[in-house]
């Protein structure tokens, strides 16, 4: 069986997610750099004159086998698929719905890589989404790849994410977990949530703002899903988080700064409890994730504090 090389010339990746805040990104960064791209989708597949040059579709359902022959001549993929984890409030529906999207959908794949790296020793990379909540709520602590789990509905689900690639390491796919934090982008996620009170001036400490936040650019984290996609050498978890770690009110104030707000007006964690429910314990979780093996690997970051990373989203917002 054979691993990818480092890309010399343009390769076909699959991304499943294509559609998401980082997926679509991430598409129109490989594209950019001659790579075709797979979409895999649960809906009826675009005629081919409707869809991005280089891009191609091919339907597949998250919970059912797929057809390894969807993956033929597939390099690489990226699998982002899942459901938002902040997207509504968690009730015990709303969490079976949160597990299941990912479990699942990640096995499926797994299961289909195997097949393939079967039938022909055929290797592709795999980078699966994973997320920083592995660590669960943690102070002060410094935590790196090698830290354990931690403890909550976040970092079990977190664990059995990354079990469920389980099939493909197996046949000897190299496989990266590429564990997120917060991805600071205008245009959705946590920070398009935040930027209209920042605007506001009304985005000042959350129950106290001295929590660890685990953040990343949406450029780097494309970057560095790239990154990782080239470097079959680099398996297991990865920390996606920027190298100089901040605190909730630190990010908040760095943006307000560059968008001339204040940002004193503070939100009481009873408040969030009150509004939030179970989903309250994450988002005031601290967590200070150190990227380790993205850094050793080589990667280097555009955006590695918070006043660069504050500026790029505020050029964003101007267009």
């Amino acid at each position: 069986m054979s691993l990818p090389d480092t890309p010399s010339g343009p390769r076909l990746v699959a991304v499943t997610g294509a559609s998401g805040l980082i997926g679509s990104r991430l598409s129109e960064v490989l594209r950019g750099r001659g790579d075709r791209v797979l979409h895999l989708v649960r809906r009826d597949p675009a005629p081919g004159p409707e869809l991005p040059d280089g891009v191609q579709e091919v339907r597949w359902s998250p919970g059912d086998r797929l057809d390894p022959g969807a993956l033929e001549g597939v390099d690489g993929v990226v699998h982002l698929a899942g459901a938002g984890i902040g997207d509504r409030r968690w009730t015990e529906e709303r969490k079976a719905v949160l597990v299941s999207s990912r479990i699942d959908g990640t096995r499926t794949l797994a299961r289909a890589l195997a097949e393939v790296a079967a039938a022909d020793g055929h290797l592709p990379r795999l980078v699966s989404g994973s997320a920083v909540g592995f660590y669960g709520d943690r102070g002060d602590e410094v935590l790196t790849e090698e830290s354990p789990a931690g403890e909550g509905f976040l970092a079990r689900l977190v664990q059995d994410w990354e079990a469920a690639t389980g099939a493909a390491e197996e046949a000897g796919v190299p496989v990266a977990h590429a564990r997120t934090g917060i991805v600071l982008s205008p245009d959705g996620g946590a920070l398009g949530r935040l930027l209209p009170l920042v605007r506001l001036g009304l985005a000042g400490p959350l129950a106290g703002g001295d929590a660890w936040w685990p953040w990343i650019t949406l450029h780097d984290q494309v970057r560095a899903l790239v990154h990782l996609l080239d470097r079959a050498d680099v398996t297991g978890p990865v920390n996606l988080g920027a190298p100089v770690p901040a605190t909730q009110q630190q990010v908040t104030r760095a943006l307000a700064r560059e968008l001339h707000r204040p940002a004193v007006v503070p939100a009481p964690g009873w408040a969030l409890r009150l509004v939030l429910g179970e989903m309250s314990q994450e988002i005031l979780a601290s967590t200070r994730a150190l990227p380790r093996v993205l850094e050793e690997s080589g990667f280097q970051f555009t955006h590695p504090d918070r006043g660069r990373a504050a500026r790029w989203v505020v050029e964003e917002l101007k267009g």
